[in-house]
């Protein structure tokens, strides 16, 4: 089972039923978009809980259902109500509901029906304000899972954070480049976690625990695997991986859109632990371990969309291996990767940014000329927000918005003489020259470094 509170039998209590509790709560978040006042709120209904309130544990399972980043009800569409009134409003059947949608015991036309059922049971504004978002996973009242765990971090109702281990820039770091290490290609694609569970359910997740829901070739080919643990200690497998495709905007296209499948994308997958392990934060296996572990899961069932990503171990303490990692980077930037992941083969998996994972990337310089200035929005409203540059590097005529690397001062300075920009030369750091759609180019995280060719204020 996921957490303990979908076990506590204290939810199945008929004390729950009838309550108005999308009024007492979501419209008094609505009221106000301050952050303290939504913290405010939340902290009220903390304490009206512990006292024994009702409406406002109602609440906050509510949160915690809509919020749990491992909880998806697989529903794409969710009814709205008009005019029902002084309904049963029964939470208990609501949170049944959820629980069999979670566990796909009800699927299809048979979980549409029964959401539809369920939702003619509730007044409408109970339905519509609170438990049909609870289904689509968004209470809409401008909260988040951060904003709940600042107040309800050390309670029953905290909710699940999904993290993963992310990689240190080896370049802050030329000390920790020693001992045994698997060097890999740093594939251009999309951070995918694949959690496989013992019944054959796949999900797929985005590094920050946002389900994909357009790949499901991946899926299907991924649930072959859960024959190959059903009879381990686990109920579920966590893969971590990423998931590439033809072009980088088709990738982002497929990731994002709905009903939006890229049938050509393939999951590229470099580690795997239990579920507990990575719920925990923590997995204690060795790096080499937890390698040799998924190459004999993947090896062990036929897939067209799941590959391995293959690396080469050397050991950074031989001074000749620094040679061979060093041209095994250029040979994969040539192949047209982003760089090189350089990972310690004695650690363990952790759901942070760690030294145990450190990635090498090429940084390209360009110099382009301003072709236009673009003024901010939010925060740089009123002072620059890009400069739109233009030019031709090695016969690519590359186009690129800039607005990343420019100082306060620098947006301010820039936009009180906007006007004079217009054909400066731009020196651009960029990580690589990218092909759009269109056959035209553009850069991979654009960064501002300096104007080039001339002293303050002189116009090329």
């Amino acid at each position: 089972m996921e957490t303990s509170l979908v076990l506590n039998n204290k939810y199945s209590s008929k004390e729950y039923n009838g309550l108005q509790v999308a009024c007492d709560w979501i419209q008094d978040l609505e009221q106000n978009n301050s952050r303290l006042h939504k913290e405010g709120v939340i902290e009220k209904a903390l304490v009206a809980a512990k006292l024994g309130s009702y409406s406002a544990e109602c609440f906050l399972y509510n949160c915690y259902l809509a919020y749990n980043p491992y909880f998806t009800y697989n529903i794409k569409q969710v009814p709205e109500t008009q005019g029902l009134e002084h309904r049963e409003n029964p939470w208990v059947a609501f949170w049944g509901l959820c629980e069999s949608l979670r566990t796909r015991s009800v699927t299809g036309n048979a979980a549409r029906e029964a959401v539809k059922v369920v939702s003619e049971k509730f007044d409408s504004e109970q339905w519509n304000l609170l438990a049909r978002r609870v289904l689509i996973k968004d209470l809409r009242c401008g909260i988040t899972s951060k904003t709940l765990n600042k107040i309800l971090g050390k309670s029953e109702w905290k909710i699940p954070t999904f993290e993963v281990q992310l990689a240190t820039d080896s370049k802050g770091h030329p000390k920790k480049l020693a001992g045994e290490v698997m060097i890999e290609p740093k594939l251009d694609g999309v951070r995918a976690i694949a959690i496989i569970y013992a019944t054959g359910n796949v999900m797929l997740y985005s590094r920050n625990g946002k389900e994909f829901a357009n790949f499901p070739h991946i899926a299907n080919d991924l649930s072959k695997i859960a024959e190959t643990f059903r009879s381990h200690d686990t109920d579920a497998l966590v893969i971590d991986g990423e998931i590439t495709g033809k072009s980088f905007q088709e990738l982002m296209r497929s990731a994002t859109k709905k009903d939006h499948n890229a049938t050509d994308s393939v999951f590229n997958v470099f580690d795997m632990m239990s579920l507990e392990d990575f719920k925990r934060g923590h997995c204690n296996r060795t790096q080499i371990d937890r390698l040799l572990a998924l190459e004999s899961v993947v090896n062990k069932v036929r897939m067209q969309s799941v590959v391995m990503v293959k690396g080469k171990q050397i050991n950074l303490d031989n001074e000749e291996a620094h040679k061979v990692m060093a041209d095994y980077a250029n040979t994969c930037v040539a192949d047209g990767y982003e760089g090189i992941m350089i990972k310690k083969l004695d650690a363990p998996y952790e759901c942070r940014r760690s030294t145990f994972w450190m990635k090498w990337k090429p940084v390209i310089t360009v110099d382009l000329e301003v072709v236009n200035v673009e003024e901010g929005t939010g925060r740089n409203a009123g002072r620059l927000g890009a400069l739109v540059c233009e030019g031709v590097d090695d016969n690519r005529t590359i186009r690129v918005n800039v607005g990343s690397g420019l100082s306060d001062s620098d947006r301010d300075d820039f936009w009180s003489r906007k006007d004079s920009l217009v054909g400066y030369i731009v020196e651009v750091k960029a990580d690589a020259v990218t092909q759009n759609q269109d056959g035209t180019y553009s850069l991979r995280f654009p960064r501002f470094e300096r104007f080039r060719g001339f002293e303050a204020g002189e116009k090329i």
